[in-house]
């Protein structure tokens, strides 16, 4: 948890994390930039120098700023809409009954909700990273600026890849816990009150499993945002760059 928190920043993914498994706040601790630089190697530092260093020149070939009409921002507005639709849909279907399993089934276990969350990252990392490739596209036809923009965006999305691969799958651990100790935090309750467990009650709402299905949805629906910011801040520039063009 203390990774992802002193990584990715206080992003609604890891204050979901951070409710349900608490660390110790670092309010002192170091801003982006100096976090930032102790994600890169000599050799990433060399690369970004050199991204940077070709920025600085100036835009190479055509510099003619090409007309936007305000349906072309909306066409790729609607394109991020229907990806995030698509994801936002699979997030919502039912992990079990994709299983085939029922709460009181002797395989029941938080297993099947972990291979659904990783199929789920594997498919918003096939998605997301074609459609930031098609917003780049569309941004860099229309100005040298947002060429260079989407050059320093592509050259961020590969070096942070590593990293991104390496922390976003800890989540599905990360709820792991969080599904065992609701669990045991009920069947303390039922102990103790000498009441029989019904697990077809788990999934109604107040039960310890609806509690935990919906923090599950959360937890991917604050990831699908997070992925999707980079995406959002290439349309804002789009939007930005029309708006002056029309001014």
């Amino acid at each position: 948890m203390h990774g992802i928190s002193s990584s990715i920043g206080a992003s609604k993914l890891v204050r979901l994390l951070g409710a349900w498994s608490p660390v110790d706040a670092d309010a002192g601790g170091p801003d982006v930039a100096e976090r930032m630089s102790t994600w890169f190697g000599p050799l990433d530092a060399i690369r970004l120098q050199a991204v940077h260093q070709a920025l600085r020149a100036g835009p190479a070939g055509d510099t003619r700023r090409a007309k936007t009409s305000g349906k072309q921002v909306d066409a790729v507005a609607q394109d991020v809409q229907r990806v995030r639709a698509v994801l936002s849909k699979a997030i919502s279907q039912d992990p079990l009954a994709l299983a085939n399993l029922k709460p009181a089934d002797e395989g029941f276990g938080y297993a099947s909700y972990q291979q659904r969350h990783l199929e789920l990252q594997r498919q918003m990392g096939q998605m997301l990273g074609a459609l930031r490739d098609h917003v780049r596209q569309a941004v860099s036809r229309i100005s040298p600026q947002l060429r260079q923009l989407a050059v320093l965006d592509a050259a961020f999305e590969e070096l942070l890849a590593e990293r991104e691969q390496a922390l976003l799958p800890t989540t599905a651990s990360l709820l792991e816990r969080r599904f065992h100790q609701l669990r045991s935090t009920y069947r303390q309750e039922q102990d103790a009150a000498g009441e029989p467990d019904d697990p077809a009650q788990w999934r109604q709402p107040g039960g310890w499993l609806h509690t935990f299905e919906q923090d599950w949805r959360q937890a991917l629906l604050a990831e699908l945002e997070l992925r999707l910011e980079p995406v959002a801040g290439l349309v804002d520039a789009l939007r930005h760059e029309s708006g002056i063009q029309k001014a």
